[in-house]
């Protein structure tokens, strides 16, 4: 684990693996950068940057006026500058693919792809709502193992999830310690989440039309209760050149280690060298 610290003086956390290519991968709402585990094992390209959000995983927490889509985007960036990388493919898991969608409207030059793992322009509210009974709760159970056996549940649409994977997620999500079990995040996660789910949810068709002619990917899990197949198909018709994937037996969101996950980040990988002509491989000074 390395840190730095953004412009606001905070102190965030990352992981950095592998030569090539510059990737950032950025994590879902409440994850971190363990969520892409599972596809360091599996991608053997290019060099995985993978950002604690702050107020996640090893990042200091700041507060909840600080946890917004502006302020974390503008991390991204300061994580960039500070390993001296002028460009970066963008893999995003749902929050952090709207991350990704935003900095290629905001800091184009600084995006060299965008690679979404279940998530568009619009996102559906049922899906929100099941996250928002959990964000941001701690479970009322003693050991890791409780939380196990409630996974499933937790997320539906996944299909023949052996126990081992099952195992590997409640590591990743939760802490256990002498008073039961924890969260890996700031608990204040709520309170924006809260706030926008209490009025119209946000539609980013705009800033995802300004994508046009940069090399993107859809990853989407086939039983997913957040990015309806609607919003994906419109994404394919605005897109028609969009690398596009659904991962049977997997919901919100694929674990991005099913092979027809990493054909497609692959195949993204390579159009994005085919139109990237900048130095690829940069990593941290000192």
């Amino acid at each position: 684990m390395r840190f730095f610290n953004a412009d606001d003086g905070a102190r965030l956390a990352f992981r950095i693996d592998g030569s090539g290519q510059p990737i950032v991968a950025l994590a879902g709402l409440s994850r971190d950068s363990r969520d892409f585990d599972y596809l360091e094992r599996r991608l053997g390209r290019g060099l995985l940057i993978r950002l604690d959000a702050r107020g996640r995983g090893a990042s200091e927490w700041t507060g909840a006026t600080s946890y917004t889509v502006d302020r974390e985007s503008r991390d991204v960036i300061a994580l960039l500058d500070h390993l001296q990388i002028d460009r970066a493919a963008i893999l995003g898991s749902s929050r952090g693919g709207l991350l990704g969608i935003v900095l290629a409207a905001t800091a184009r030059p600084r995006v060299a792809g965008l690679c979404l793992n279940d998530v568009g322009p619009v996102v559906e509210r049922a899906g929100l709502m099941r996250v928002g009974q959990y964000l941001g709760v701690a479970p009322t159970v003693d050991t890791l193992l409780d939380v196990m056996d409630r996974m499933p549940a937790a997320m539906p649409g996944f299909v023949d999830v052996p126990t081992e994977r099952w195992a590997e997620e409640t590591i990743r999500h939760f802490t256990e310690g002498p008073h039961g079990v924890g969260l890996t995040y700031d608990p204040a996660l709520r309170v924006n989440f809260d706030k926008a789910m209490a009025g119209p949810l946000a539609d980013m068709w705009a800033l995802f039309d300004t994508c046009a002619g940069l090399p993107l990917a859809l990853i989407r899990g086939e039983n997913s209760d957040v990015l309806s197949l609607e919003t994906a198909n419109e994404m394919q018709r605005r897109r028609p050149d969009m690398i596009r994937v659904e991962i049977p037996g997997r919901g919100h969101i694929p674990f991005l280690d099913e092979p027809l996950a990493i054909d497609a980040i692959h195949r993204w990988l390579d159009a994005v060298a085919m139109t990237d002509h900048r130095p690829g491989d940069a990593r941290e000074s000192a």
